[in-house]
């Protein structure tokens, strides 16, 4: 009983890690704002693809709120500026993680991966 769930807990694992290899691509194009989308529609049945596709969405969500409050002037403006190099310094990390085969949680972005319940 043990070596069989030992099995396929290997075999799940063999299938994920194929999963990764095979759609790393489209996990990076999840980080590039709008595109973030196809990945989402194309690949529905990869875990790993609808990983990042979902922080995508929400990290392009967090990139037009940034652009909303960056109309105010002044403190918009120095919120835009900051929030702006912070997303991208996030939108990096985020594809450098995705062609790692990793699936990070981006720190306060991703609850609202489950929040939107995408």
């Amino acid at each position: 009983m043990a070596e069989e769930k030992k099995q396929n807990n290997i075999s799940t694992s063999i299938g994920k890690q194929q999963d990764i290899e095979k759609n790393k691509a489209l996990a990076i194009v999840s980080y590039l704002w709008i595109l973030c989308i196809i990945p989402y529609v194309v690949k529905s049945n990869s875990e790993y693809v609808m990983f990042h596709a979902k922080q995508g969405i929400v990290l392009t969500i967090a990139w037009f709120i940034l652009w909303i409050v960056g109309i105010v002037p002044l403190l918009g403006w120095l919120i835009f500026f900051f929030g702006s190099i912070l997303l991208f310094v996030v939108n990096i990390v985020a594809i450098i993680k995705a062609w790692q085969g990793e699936e990070w949680k981006i720190p306060y972005l991703h609850q609202y991966v489950a929040k939107l319940n995408l």
